[in-house]
C-alpha cells in the first residue's frame, strides 16, 4: 500500500482539483471555439483526471519527484487531447513542456541538465529529420510538425536515455489504436490522420515514471 501523501503532495492533488476546469476550458478556447465554456462533462472529466493523474504521480514518486510528475502529467493531457480533437500541437504548449523539464532537472545537477538538454535536441531532431524524409520521399505531409516539439519536450524530462523507450511506447500505442479501430470496423486508410500526439504523450509519462525500458 503506497504511503499517505505528504504536505506536498496533497497540495498537489488540490492543485490538480483546482486546475482541471481551468485545463478544460483551454482545451476548448485555445483551437479558437465559438463555446463560452466547456460543458459540464468535459469539466467533470478533466476535475477527476487531473488529481488521478497526481495521485499516480506521487505513488511512482512520493514527495517532490511525484509533484513534478503531476505537472508533467497535465501539460500531456492538455496536449494530447488537443492533438485528439484537432491534429494540434501547438507550440504554446511545447516549448514550454520541454522548458519546464529543463527546469526541474537544474536542482539535480549539471549531468541531468545535460542529459535533458541533449534529450530534447536528440528527440527534436530525430522526428524532425523523420518527416522531412517522408515528405521528400512521399510528397506528402507524415508527421505534424508538432510532434518533434512534443518529442523535445519528452526527452527534457526523460532524458536521452528515454527517447528509445517513448518511441517503443508511442508505437506500441499507435499499432494498439489502429488495431482497435479495425476491430470495430473503422480502419484507418494510408492518408488518413492519426493524433500520434497522443502516443507520444503516453509514452513520455510512462518513460518519466517508470524509466527507460531495460534500465
Amino acid at each position: 500500500m503506497p504511503p499517505a501523501p505528504g504536505p506536498l503532495g496533497w497540495a498537489a492533488l488540490a492543485l490538480g482539483v483546482a486546475l482541471g476546469p481551468v485545463l478544460a476550458a483551454l482545451s476548448v478556447r485555445l483551437p479558437g471555439g465559438t463555446e463560452a465554456s466547456p460543458g459540464p462533462g468535459r469539466i467533470a472529466l478533466f476535475t477527476l483526471a487531473c488529481p488521478a493523474l497526481a495521485a499516480w504521480s506521487l505513488a511512482a514518486h512520493p514527495g517532490a519527484g511525484g509533484v513534478l510528475g503531476a505537472l508533467l502529467a497535465w501539460q500531456l493531457l492538455l496536449l494530447a487531447v488537443l492533438d485528439a480533437e484537432h491534429f494540434w500541437l501547438p507550440r504554446l504548449l511545447t516549448v514550454p513542456l520541454a522548458v519546464t523539464g529543463l527546469l526541474a532537472a537544474a536542482p539535480l545537477g549539471p549531468e541531468a541538465l545535460q542529459a535533458r538538454a541533449i534529450g530534447a535536441a536528440a528527440g527534436f531532431a530525430a522526428l524532425g529529420l523523420l518527416a522531412l524524409g517522408y515528405r521528400r520521399l512521399r510528397g506528402r505531409e507524415g508527421l505534424g510538425g508538432g510532434d518533434a516539439y512534443l518529442l523535445a519536450g519528452g526527452g527534457a524530462w526523460a532524458g536521452w536515455t528515454g527517447l528509445p523507450t517513448i518511441l517503443v511506447i508511442s508505437a506500441a500505442a499507435g499499432l494498439a489504436a489502429v488495431a482497435a479501430l479495425a476491430v470495430v470496423g473503422r480502419r484507418p486508410s494510408g492518408a488518413q490522420p492519426l493524433p500520434f500526439g497522443v502516443a507520444l504523450a503516453a509514452g513520455a509519462w510512462l518513460t518519466f515514471l517508470y524509466g527507460p525500458l531495460g534500465g
